[in-house]
């Protein structure tokens, strides 16, 4: 009696599969290139899943309502349950990445050109960022707002004070200051006509001045001027006082200087600088050089006398009387400056040294310099183009059309070299305002481009 053939279903490649019992739910699989793996029971809930490129995972016993997926390249993959949101992934160029549970919202990304960067917690807000040409730059803290600003063409400039700069802002023997009249030209109106008394004190702070002497277009009141001054840190350091005294009655000048005086004080001025008007043809058309008007005895008596008595009326209040020689004027030239400081009291009246009207007259400036340095008070730096002085000498032009021409300018921008007169005002301890001044057509020169010139230049020539 023949048995019941039982059929043996057909492995993998037609090798017959065993026909023994075998335990539930545990099967044998084939593993790679057909070797068979053992069947053991495994723990449940742990699959293997295709890795990367196909390479099959433990085929452990799944549980039920598992099924197996395709895995890439038609390799079936385990369809063991997984743990919620632990997901295996591809690392940097197919490498695997461990899918052990890992700390929440700790990442591992890629670092420079595809090598991982570690993942381990950094400490916050601290990075690295590249310095010039790829190099790593220092994380460690650096001082808080310390720049460099740039220099001339983009080089770092040191952030050391100057030398010059020191002795110009620091020290109380020299102050810096100019004179509106590159904005507003008190004898020639039409030259800034329209631009107002405030943009010109701004725009004296914003080239880094601080102090001014009065212009045509001040305010009269004393305390509307001293605000706006204080608003920008200016202060009044002097103004033009036109005396009359070969012309007029002293008691009648004295007047206006008593009111002119107290309108300085009340706004922090300690100079007044007076120029004499009698005759003067600084403001008529009359050649400037032709033209110039010359005291007789007399006049030079009334002079002398006269401005011997606004010095003390100047010292009451504590303040200095200085004379201005100007160009047009009987006190022009080197030799009457001597006449005029060799007949008044030094004690009453000093000299306001002027370097741009002396080099207009055809003076040697440092000699006049040298020789009355000691009765120097007041200082005015102002540079001079030749070429339009030697047109208006040939040309017998007068004063005014010079001045419209252009024949002044800004320290730095002339003929003018002003190192030797840094350093003799230096070499005697000068105490006192250095003021540029430089009566210019601001439709021509824009008055804070030579304003910030002039500042540049006897910022890097006043070696003191």
């Amino acid at each position: 009696m023949t048995k019941t053939t039982e059929k043996k279903p057909a492995a993998k490649r037609g090798r017959p599969k065993s026909t023994v019992a075998k335990k539930p739910a545990v099967k044998k699989t084939t593993a790679k290139r057909g070797r068979p793996k053992a069947t053991a029971t495994p723990k449940p809930a742990v699959k293997k899943t295709a890795g990367k490129r196909g390479r099959p995972k433990s085929a452990t016993t799944p549980k039920p309502a598992v099924q197996k997926t395709t895995a890439k390249r038609g390799r079936p993959k385990a369809a063991a349950t997984q743990k919620p949101a632990v997901k295996q992934t591809a690392g940097k160029r197919g490498r695997p990445k461990a899918t052990a549970a890992s700390k929440p919202a700790v990442k591992q990304t890629a670092g420079k050109r595809g090598r991982p960067k570690a993942a381990a917690t950094q400490k916050p807000a601290v990075k690295k960022t590249p310095a010039k040409r790829g190099r790593p730059k220092s994380t460690a803290a650096s001082k808080p707002a310390v720049k460099k600003p740039a220099g001339k063409r983009g080089r770092p400039k040191s952030t050391t004070v100057k030398k010059a700069a020191s002795a110009l802002e620091k020290s109380s023997a020299i102050q810096l200051a100019i004179a509106p009249i590159g904005w507003t030209n008190d004898d020639l109106p039409e030259l800034g006509g329209q631009i107002p008394f405030e943009q010109c004190v701004s725009e004296m702070a914003l080239a880094g001045f601080t102090g001014s002497e009065v212009g045509n277009k001040y305010p009269k009141d004393p305390a509307i001027l001293n605000k706006a001054l204080k608003l920008r840190g200016l202060t009044i350091c002097n103004a033009w006082f036109s005396s009359f005294l070969t012309t007029k009655p002293y008691e009648e000048v004295e007047a206006d200087f008593i009111k002119h005086r107290d309108f300085l004080y009340a706004v922090g001025a300690r100079v007044i600088g007076a120029a004499e008007q009698g005759h003067s043809i600084q403001g008529q058309d009359k050649p400037i050089f032709d033209a110039k008007p010359v005291f007789s005895a007399d006049e030079w008596k009334l002079l002398t006398e006269g401005l011997n008595k606004l010095g003390k009326r100047a010292a009451e209040k504590g303040m200095k009387l200085t004379y201005h020689h100007h160009m047009g004027t009987g006190v022009q030239t080197a030799a009457e400056i001597d006449r005029l400081m060799e007949n008044t009291d030094p004690k009453l009246l000093g000299l306001l040294y002027d370097t741009g009207h002396l080099v207009f007259s055809g003076e040697d400036h440092l000699a006049v310099l040298e020789k009355w340095m000691s009765r120097i008070r007041h200082v005015h730096l102002k540079d001079m183009r030749p070429a339009i002085r030697k047109q208006a000498a040939a040309e017998k032009w007068p004063f005014l059309k010079a001045v419209k021409a252009g024949v002044f300018t800004v320290p730095g921008d002339g003929c003018i070299d002003f190192v030797p007169v840094f350093r003799a005002l230096q070499k005697a301890k000068y105490s006192g305002w250095w003021v540029v001044e430089a009566e210019q057509d601001p439709a021509k020169a824009n008055p804070l481009e030579y304003a910030i010139k002039a500042r540049s230049y006897i910022w890097e020539k006043a070696d003191i």
